[in-house]
């Protein structure tokens, strides 16, 4: 998603839940269960260099025979404007600033592996993010996913998206669902009362803040999946999508 830097965000409860989840959600060294399985699963399948997007303060911990470059849409400086929450946490060094839904700083089949972890639920369009990180992998590289399950955070409130609403976005563009999901994130995750939920998604797209724009259980994220390979013919194979606490994990193999 790409944008200019973002200022902090003017809503008090909002910045205080999205720096909660900020806050826990990437906790993992505090959480050994969700760690190890997030580590099991990098020691299995990440090998060679590759890149993480949108690490911020919780990259993803990677066996010895793996380097990593972090990109994401803005340098530190940006990043912690954005993110006034995670001041006293350290981030980690930006390597290189582009959109990490169309990496079009990067060559295509120039990595072994692309990280994407918390990070497509933000996209607006989820189906052309999946085609562009698997151009960037050579032949057997791997894309690793953590997806929050939106049963197990604050997006509990909110109905799935459809893979329908999916392939729309992918089709004609996201402008046309962009107000109906941060009227949604206004009403059902800042629980803003009737009367304020114009003015807070007038706040959200004046400021670009980075929502949720897409929300999926694991069943549904398999669907998503399932048509990306089916339908338009992304070249990879699923290898593992498997449920991780208040997440769940995806491998695709780029084949």
């Amino acid at each position: 998603m790409s944008s200019p830097p973002i200022s902090p965000s003017p809503f008090g409860r909002l910045g205080a839940l999205l720096g909660g989840y900020a806050a826990n959600i990437k906790a993992f060294p505090q959480n050994p269960r969700l760690r190890d399985c997030r580590w099991e699963l990098a020691e299995r399948y990440l090998h060679g260099s590759g890149l993480e997007i949108g690490a911020l303060h919780s990259p993803l911990p990677l066996p010895p025979d793996a380097t990593v470059r972090y990109l994401d849409r803005m340098d530190c400086a940006g990043l912690r404007g954005h993110y006034p929450e995670l001041a006293a946490k350290p981030l980690v060094e930006v390597d290189i600033v582009d959109d990490g839904e169309t990496l079009s700083s990067q060559p295509d089949s120039s990595v072994d592996f692309v990280v994407a972890n918390h990070f497509i639920e933000h996209t607006q369009d989820p189906l052309g993010t999946l085609a562009n990180h698997l151009r960037v992998l050579r032949p057997g590289g791997i894309h690793y996913l953590a997806v929050p399950h939106r049963r197990r955070t604050f997006d509990a409130d909110r109905p799935p998206t459809s893979l329908e609403h999916i392939v729309r976005d992918h089709r004609e563009g996201p402008g046309w669902s962009r107000p109906i999901h941060q009227e949604e994130w206004a009403r059902l995750v800042d629980k803003a009362p009737a009367a304020e939920v114009a003015a807070r998604v007038q706040e959200l797209e004046e400021s670009d803040y980075s929502i949720h724009f897409h929300v999926w259980a694991p069943r549904e994220f398999r669907a998503l999946l399932e048509y990306a390979h089916g339908e338009l013919q992304l070249p990879f194979a699923i290898e593992t999508l498997r449920p991780n606490g208040y997440e769940f994990i995806a491998i695709l193999r780029r084949v």
